[in-house]
């Protein structure tokens, strides 16, 4: 036993000395061209600034009142559609739990059911003068402490100070409403940042992350955690206008950074809003692009750019409803110049409908958030649409001193203390009996389509299945007849070209690159034995063509057999693997790549439908790949890892291509991953709405289950279970 250890350490490092010794890259930055880990972002870009380009000339034919109506009515229909819908109304069944006494309002703490089961915690101003008032929404941004933190009381005392009711809320993900407990042990910091206090001990992940996180299991069901969103601010409203002392037809809106997002979503869907004010969110998506890039979740919307709806069109849905852009010079999220470029488009529109007066912006000289001089901003302007009056609002003249409530209990800098806003017993929703999680509702969801769609996929035939997976995944076929050697002169960038060699004993390793599409170029190491017996393995490893290329491993075993293996690379794999030039946001649990994995989600791409493309393209190419003519090679599949997935789809559109397939270390289905309360690197296997129609069980029963082996399945964590 010593010894044979002791011949596989010598065996093993010598190997991987041979590897070392050999330059296995393939790709290299051309004179002009961006390097290899940064092509495929260029690519996303320069596809999104071109469908920006067709939504900007869309947008120049507007003309008539009436033109602009159907702009409005098309980008409506397209965003509920694409957020899922909108769920039933059931009863709220709100509840006062407590209550607070300020100088020159009260606070209501209050919990409501925006779902059965689905708690919002809120916190709810209002004036000590007669009322009714007009009743204001504030969604929170991304802060941790949600409806607690301090620039959200402010707003909110604001408000209420100026006659006007303000229900502040917690999104999920945030403050009271967290939904990824971990009860087994407690927390003072987020692991992921140390330098963070959690607002609950229990509580696991960054907010962005969890918004993120409930946004994969989301996309699979045809929906978006901007779903959950939107419904809680919709809900909220639906509250203030159920109470006698708050003006049903006078309702505002305004929010910061997430917060503004929700704002620009409500605003433009709830025709109730009569008057918001989103800050710190609206830019245009070019210079969000080329600046901080997408953001989480619930900030993209499936095909909105192809579609032809930027974030100006928050605006021009509500059009020619009052409208106040809060926006800030020094703003390092949301670059100001998109901003302006938002607000003369706006205007625009809002001429065309005759009130140009009704949206307006408020540049401060400050930096992203709820700061003094946009609170200020934002009161006044609702002010003056809520209550018709405008004046001026200053905050410095009424900010109470420290004080004290029923309990004699010190206010910190003014603020409420998180605990002294709680509407729920324990700090947390998750934590009442019976409440249920947007994992629940989702895995719900996920379980009730696949009894659904059981029966109408048996009805289908072979053909229909394929071409409803094809347009699910945006997958564009490569034909045999554009890839062969006799053809390749009318397509000569989709053919793959030899651009080295290396000899081995017994065999050549040719270094190959596939140009999938302009300016993307992927590599491949094609392994060919001296003799060949006509039979080829494509050979597909989610980590890199390297990793089982070393002289001994699995591939040289197949070579050593007769075979031609081509170990390929798909788009973002590799070589080509994206993220490493910036610091990217959430990358812990969703991998590097999770803003490119965006901003095709935002184009309607999905990297599963664009790597199927990459691995469609290997395979029509390794069918004929040093034959004899009119004798294509027998071909095998082996897939592992980020690879399989893609894999799987390609070989279920084109089963007569491969004798076997073989998938390693593969999620079980994406119903496990809709249902999971974490994951980790998934972002690249999500597609929008699969789930409405297919999982992985039935693209195997598509290639044949007698020809697929599937081995040490993953769960969501990426790990055997």
């Amino acid at each position: 036993m010593k010894f044979r250890l002791a011949v596989g350490t010598v065996f093993l490092v010598a190997s991987l000395a041979t590897l070392a010794a050999e330059d296995l890259a393939v790709l290299s930055a051309l004179p002009g061209d961006p390097a290899p880990g940064a092509m495929l972002e260029v690519s996303l870009k320069q596809q999104a600034y071109a469908a920006i380009d067709r939504r900007k000339a869309a947008f120049e034919k507007l003309k008539s009142q009436a033109e602009c109506r159907k702009w409005q009515e098309e980008r409506r229909a397209f965003f509920l559609r694409q957020i899922g819908g909108l769920p039933e109304r059931t009863p709220l069944k709100p509840k006062i739990v407590g209550t607070l006494k300020g100088e020159g309002y009260r606070v209501e703490n209050i919990l409501f059911e925006s779902r059965p089961d689905f708690h919002v915690t809120a916190n709810l101003y209002l004036p000590l003068t007669p009322g009714p008032w007009p009743g204001v929404i504030v969604p929170c941004g991304h802060s941790h402490d949600g409806k607690a933190a301090g620039g959200y009381q402010r707003i909110c005392i604001l408000l209420a100070r100026h006659g006007m009711a303000a229900m502040c809320y917690d999104p999920v993900g945030q403050g009271e409403r967290y939904q990824m407990l971990d009860l087994s042990r407690e927390r003072t910091h987020f692991d992921d940042a140390p330098h963070v206090p959690v607002p609950h001990p229990n509580v696991r992940c960054l907010c962005t992350d969890e918004h993120t996180m409930m946004g994969l299991g989301c996309i699979l069901l045809g929906s978006n955690v901007a779903q959950f969103r939107i419904w809680d601010g919709m809900r909220a409203i639906d509250y203030l206008q159920s109470r006698d002392d708050i003006l049903a037809d006078k309702i505002g809106c305004t929010g910061n950074s997430g917060g503004g997002t929700l704002t620009a979503y409500l605003m433009a869907l709830d025709d109730r809003i009569v008057a918001a004010a989103p800050v710190c969110y609206l830019t245009s998506f070019r210079r969000l692009i080329d600046t901080s890039g997408p953001q989480d979740a619930e900030q993209n919307i499936f095909g909105q750019l192809a579609f032809g709806m930027d974030e100006a069109d928050y605006l021009t849905m509500r059009a020619p409803r009052p409208t106040l852009i809060c926006a800030g010079t020094r703003d390092a999220t949301f670059d100001i110049g998109g901003t302006w470029d938002v607000l003369r488009e706006a205007k625009r529109f809002y001429s065309r409908l005759g009130h140009a007066e009704r949206v307006e912006m408020h540049e401060a000289d400050a930096p992203h958030g709820f700061g003094i001089q946009q609170r200020e901003a934002a009161a006044r302007w609702l002010h003056r649409w809520l209550l018709g009056a405008d004046k001026p609002i200053r905050e410095v003249e009424s900010l109470p001193d420290p004080l004290t409530d029923e309990q004699s209990r010190e206010l910190s800098k003014g603020d409420w203390t998180a605990q002294q806003l709680q509407c729920t017993p324990s700090g947390q929703v998750l934590l009442m009996k019976d409440e249920r999680s947007v994992f629940q509702l989702n895995a719900e969801i996920a379980a009730r389509l696949k009894t659904q769609r059981a029966d109408s996929w048996k009805k289908r035939s072979a053909e229909e299945k394929r071409q409803l997976v094809s347009r699910g995944i945006g997958f564009q076929p490569v034909t045999s007849e554009s890839v062969t050697s006799e053809s390749k002169s009318d397509r000569q960038d989709a053919y793959p070209t030899t651009i080295g060699r290396i000899e081995r004993d017994g065999y050549t390793i040719h270094k190959l690159v596939l140009t999938p599409e302009p300016g993307l170029r992927l590599p491949a190491l094609a392994f060919v034995p001296a003799k060949p017996n006509g039979v080829a393995t494509l050979y597909l490893h989610g980590t890199s063509m390297k990793a089982d290329a070393a002289p001994g491993g699995p591939i040289e075993v197949l070579v050593k057999q007769g075979q031609i293996v081509l170990a390929a690379e798909l788009r973002g794999i590799g070589e080509t693997e994206t993220g490493h030039h910036k610091r990217v946001w959430g990358r812990v649990h969703f991998g590097q790549d999770i803003q490119e994995v965006f901003l095709a989600y935002l184009l309607g791409r999905s990297f599963v439908g664009m790597r199927v493309e990459d691995a469609a393209a290997w395979t029509q190419f390794l069918k004929t790949f040093q034959t004899t003519p009119n004798k294509p090679n027998e071909l095998h599949l082996i897939a592992i890892g980020e690879a399989a997935i893609p894999a799987l789809h390609a070989a279920a559109l084109d089963p007569d291509s491969f004798r076997t397939v073989t998938l390693r270390q593969m999620l079980r289905s994406w119903e496990d991953l809709a249902a999971a309360t974490e994951s980790r690197d998934q972002a690249v296997n999500v597609v929008h709405g699969a789930l409405l129609h297919y999982d992985f069980p039935d693209l195997i029963e598509m290639t044949g289950t007698s020809k697929v082996r599937v081995f040490d399945s993953a769960n969501p964590l990426g790990l055997s279970p």
